[in-house]
């Protein structure tokens, strides 16, 4: 299965170039995969540069779970990222997905110094 960085999965979800979402469309259209990494980096893209607003990009997440031809990282990860996304409006989707895969990987709690990230259910605030 094919890969997809940052900026294809951008184009893809903000359409604001024809040419280059077409593109992108015919190249996820056999199945592509979608990192973490990518998966992240497009939020932050998504919030910082496009202005989208928490529960836009919720939905754009949601939007790739279900896509008929992507498929993400560890989908449980992203759920239930996506989850601890959608009702803490204080974190950033990256923060969420930083808990999640600790969690998967069996390392809790996750230490941090972020009082809104020390609300979610195994970090810890020292």
């Amino acid at each position: 299965m094919r890969a997809v960085d940052t900026n294809l999965l951008v184009r893809l979800l903000s359409r604001d170039d024809e040419v280059q979402a077409g593109a992108a469309e015919e190249f996820v259209s056999s199945g592509a995969w979608i990192s973490h990494l990518v998966l992240v980096e497009t939020t932050w893209v998504l919030e910082s540069v496009y202005q989208l607003d928490h529960r836009a990009i919720a939905t754009a997440v949601e939007m790739l779970l279900v896509h008929r031809d992507l498929a993400l990282q560890d989908p449980d990860v992203v759920r239930a990222a996506l989850n601890h996304y959608r009702s803490r409006s204080s974190l950033g989707f990256s923060d969420c997905m930083i808990v999640e895969i600790a969690r998967k990987a069996g390392h809790l709690p996750l230490g941090t110094f972020d009082k809104n990230l020390a609300r979610v259910p195994s970090a810890e605030r020292l």
